[in-house]
């Protein structure tokens, strides 16, 4: 994306709020009106009142340089609110945007970035854009003002002197160009760094128990250290960069009042100029090279807004591979009969993870579906409510196509119950709620009791509203477990995902969610992938994978019968737990 097009998209989100710019604008103007008429104000003072000792003259200035300070105060502050208001708006927008094309992205998406990276185009990049409208595009208007109109009033004052300070000029937007390519360039690489800090941190205090359970603190740190130290480099770049850019621009702008001094001093000896407008002209020049020189700050910071910006507009464009057909519509409420027909589909191009699958689910039956990790079970389990779409093959759902529905109502008739339970930072009455949020409280604790979660619920400190921490850092696995499938009842789906929901949890807690996942099931489509044999003997079909391929299956009883794969699995458990008791 170039410079131009970022620009042009950024202020397209300021659009809506036009009316506020052009307030702000036309108080920034009149702030620097106010500037620019306080140097007139002083070649009067110099030619009429000093030279003509008027005190009449004298005191109409003073009240004037009173009254023009006041209203500069007042257009001052309605251009720092406007502005504020604007950059907040402008901001709010753009977050709520890159929010929501993030719940829309693939869920390949999130796989092949880490999550703090992915979190600081919301939260470092956005702030970034956030100051360059709110602080800086306001310094450039009120600074382009007082430029503009200190150079009208040094045409109006002496025209041939201001032609002599032009001759600064192509040298000083020279060097802002120059200068601001290498901004741009480093800004970028800067928010990349700050980015990385922000991925390891979450990464890494998410992984706490790890780091600890293998005493990786000091090697974690040094990791972290190396982050910022890479970040530190980065920012003394583009700190250089900053650094040398004023001082080039102020030397440009000395050289520019010397030469005003020189040639003004010889025009007011030759009675060319009075002395009050040489002053006056070199207070405007001054008026000249400050906004240069600020401006050239301000547009550095500018080029870290852009920088920021382009980050942002680049997740705002990525292809939204998961999309709904134009003509999709949406799906009925389903008796839950379940096809795949030759269904292939692969992470990696040209690496098949499923092989041409068929399989069928009649209404009401649980399927089980086992194999070895790598196998496909879990990849069966995200192509049923359309995570990631198939390169060939159907997947109907009462002979409708998932392809030609909208996403939307083909996930709010399925029911996922993983492995790795994921709960909110909340109350336990929230997470249950996050089912059905129109649900009632009788509805709530209803599902709480079919998961078999009610009893230990009503013995917390605060029941239903007991907060349970970040991911329910605060509760049992099994705990943690009985809450999602309260979850998922209070959902009511027709048909029901459970990703080896009980393979992380001891015997006793297996026990007692495997009673509530036994009343989950009745009366739905399910697909249950399992670790455990013992959890799907009475499954209507049990599907055996390897390598994306479906090798067996049949019922528990036909499989043993075989002799085959399942059998060999079923008789490496029975021995295992044998041992263990």
């Amino acid at each position: 994306m170039n410079k131009r097009n970022s620009y042009k998209r950024l202020f397209s989100y300021i659009r809506p709020y036009t009316g506020r710019l052009i307030m702000a604008m036309l108080c920034a103007m009149l702030a620097a009106g106010a500037n620019l008429y306080v140097p007139w104000l002083i070649k009067g003072v110099i030619d009429q009142v000093l030279a003509d000792k008027d005190m009449m003259m004298l005191n109409l200035i003073a009240i004037s340089i009173v009254v023009a300070f006041f209203l500069r105060g007042v257009f001052l502050y309605g251009q720092h609110y406007l502005m504020s208001y604007i950059a907040q708006k402008v901001i709010i927008d753009v977050r709520d945007a890159i929010y929501r094309k993030l719940q829309k992205l693939p869920i390949s998406y999130f796989e092949k970035r880490q999550t703090g990276t992915v979190m600081s185009y919301v939260t470092n990049d956005v702030a970034a854009m956030q100051a360059g409208l709110a602080d800086h595009v306001i310094d450039m208007i009120t600074e382009g003002v007082i430029l503009i109109g200190s150079f009208a009033m040094m045409c109006w004052l002496h025209w041939k002197l201001t032609l002599l300070t032009l001759i600064i000029v192509p040298l000083v937007g020279y060097t802002m160009n120059i200068f601001g390519r290498k901004l741009k360039q480093t800004s970028f690489t800067m928010q990349e760094r700050v980015a990385d800090i922000t991925s390891l941190l979450q990464e890494a205090l998410s992984a706490i128990r790890v780091i600890r359970s293998f005493v990786r603190e000091e090697y974690e740190i040094q990791r972290f250290a190396n982050q910022n130290q890479a970040n530190f480099i980065a920012q003394m770049k583009n700190a250089k960069l900053m650094s040398m850019l004023a001082p080039v621009v102020e030397f440009l702008a000395a050289i520019s009042v010397t030469l005003i001094l020189w040639y003004g001093g010889m025009e007011v000896i030759d009675g060319h100029l009075t002395a009050g407008a040489l002053i006056a002209f070199l207070v405007y020049a001054v008026n000249l090279s400050n906004p240069i020189k600020r401006l050239s700050r301000v547009y550095g910071n500018i080029q870290k807004a852009i920088a920021a910006a382009e980050r942002v507009f680049a997740v705002l464009d990525t292809e939204e591979e998961i999309t709904d057909a134009p003509d999709a519509k949406k799906m009925p409420i389903v008796k839950g009969n379940v096809k795949l027909t030759d269904v292939k589909f692969s992470y990696v191009e040209g690496e098949l993870a499923i092989k041409g699958i068929s399989m069928e689910a009649q209404t009401g039956q649980m399927i089980a579906i086992v194999g070895a990790s790598g196998s496909g079970k879990s990849t069966i389990a995200n192509l049923i409510p359309r995570f990631y779409d198939i390169q060939s093959g159907s997947i109907e759902i009462d002979g409708y196509d998932i392809r030609s529905v909208t996403q939307r109502s083909l996930r709010e008739q399925i029911g996922i119950v993983p492995q790795e339970t994921v709960l909110f930072n909340g109350s336990v009455y929230d997470n249950i709620r996050y089912g059905n949020l129109d649900a009632t409280k009788e509805e709530i604790i209803a599902a709480a009791k079919a998961a078999n979660a009610h009893e230990f619920i009503t013995q917390m400190t605060d029941g239903y509203e007991t907060q349970i921490g970040e991911r329910g850092a605060l509760l049992s696995g099994g705990q943690r477990q009985r809450i999602a499938i309260a979850r998922a009842i209070l959902k009511d789906p027709q048909i029901l995902i459970l990703d080896e929901a009980t393979s992380a949890l001891d015997t006793e807690s297996e026990k007692i969610v495997q009673e509530a996942l036994d009343k989950l099931l009745v009366g739905r489509t399910s697909f249950v992938i399992a670790h455990r044999l013992s959890t799907i003997v009475r499954a209507d079909v049990i599907i055996v994978m390897e390598r994306g391929v479906i090798v067996e299956r049949g019922t528990h009883e036909e499989l043993l019968e075989k002799g085959g794969i399942y059998s060999k699995l079923h008789q490496m458990q029975q021995r295992d737990k044998q041992e263990e008791n």
